[in-house]
């Protein structure tokens, strides 16, 4: 496994200035390595998610790197790097947060700490570099504005319970974006990833008032007017509202509080072409990948460090929305609960729906 570019430079009392210089040195290295592999072959990255698209075609026209992609859920990039070892096919690939853990346990990646590292919080990294998130994940709110009528809107969970609109958060037994909807309520009303009965308490509500939706609020229920105020990930929020029609629909961050995940990149550790990974990676974190990014509806880890073009930030909520969002600071927990959650579902929610 080629070190770490950055590793020898940490432990280094060289003056500041010549650091710098040296950082641009090894990216320079890394460069030059990666061009000499000439590809880079990546799992779940397809170019329409999150605007991938605009970072292979730029990692190609900058590095002549050649680019292919197979789209496979977060657990199958995991099998199929510790299935394969080294006849390795895939060099990189991207993961829900609580992949990255898990495959850097299964041993089957490789540490690269990009030169932006110091901008990435620490909850969303591995501290030797075996993954950071890229980009995040809140859960919020998607807003018909044709269906609830103005001053009805909410703003926060606790305005929830007090609408007249219905609330469709999907299935919670099945879709990490429900059961993580859930988990945000919880936070906001006091619970955490130990404790989702505020969470559940308010669904029940809306489900004695008869304002639970059983609908998921995907693209097409919200195209065709099914859902009138939908839990979502923000990215999905955003990009549908800019599918279907801006005018039409409000997105937002809940107020009183939300979880915030995101998706991580790997590094296969036998990956055929492991500095144009690392240069992947590097890109990824640099500016203009967490442009990319952010063109594709995704909120870029460095979003407080960089500043957008006026059509990018469109695209994003502002900053100060984000400001009460709290990270799963205990993963281990937050997995027990979501496998206990669809029996809680159904024992406390949906049963009250069937009366």
């Amino acid at each position: 496994m080629k070190k770490l570019f950055l590793a020898s430079l940490l432990g280094s009392t060289i003056a500041l200035s010549n650091l710098a210089m040296a950082a641009d040195s090894d990216v320079a290295a890394l460069e030059a390595a990666a061009k000499a592999e000439g590809a880079v072959n990546s799992v779940g990255m397809p170019d329409n998610w999150a605007n991938w698209k605009g970072t292979w075609d730029d990692l190609a026209s900058k590095f002549g790197l050649k680019h292919i992609d197979t789209d496979m859920s977060s657990a199958q990039e995991v099998a199929k790097f510790d299935a394969e070892k080294d006849n390795a096919s895939a060099d990189i690939g991207d993961v829900g947060a609580a992949f990255g853990p898990i495959a850097t346990a299964k041993g089957v990646t490789q540490p690269y700490k990009p030169s932006t590292w110091a901008q990435v919080p620490d909850w969303a990294k591995d501290k030797d570099g075996h993954w950071a998130l890229a980009y995040t994940g809140t859960i919020a709110f998607i807003i018909n504005k044709q269906l609830v009528k103005e001053g009805d809107e909410p703003h926060s969970w606790a305005d929830l319970s007090k609408g007249k609109y219905k609330v469709a958060i999907g299935d919670v037994s099945t879709a990490a974006q429900a059961a993580n909807g859930v988990l945000s309520a919880a936070l906001a009303r006091g619970g955490d990833e130990t404790n989702l009965a505020p969470g559940l308490q308010l669904f029940t509500e809306l489900a004695k008032q008869g304002r639970l939706s059983l609908a998921n609020p995907t693209i097409q229920t919200l195209e065709k007017g099914e859902v009138e105020v939908g839990v979502v990930w923000d990215f999905n929020g955003l990009s549908y509202r800019e599918k279907i029609d801006p005018k039409r629909f409000d997105v937002l961050i809940p107020s009183d509080g939300s979880v915030i995940s995101g998706y991580t990149t790997l590094i296969n550790k036998y990956a055929k072409h492991p500095n144009a990974a690392k240069l992947a990676r590097e890109y990824i974190f640099s500016d203009a990948g967490q442009i990319n990014l952010a063109r594709g509806n995704a909120r870029p880890i460095r979003a407080e460090h960089i500043t957008l073009p006026d059509d990018v930030k469109a695209k994003l909520l502002p900053n100060e929305q984000y400001k009460n969002v709290k990270p799963i600071k205990n993963p281990e927990a937050w997995e027990k609960s979501s496998k206990a959650l669809p029996q809680q579902w159904n024992e406390q929610v949906i049963v009250e729906m069937q009366q």
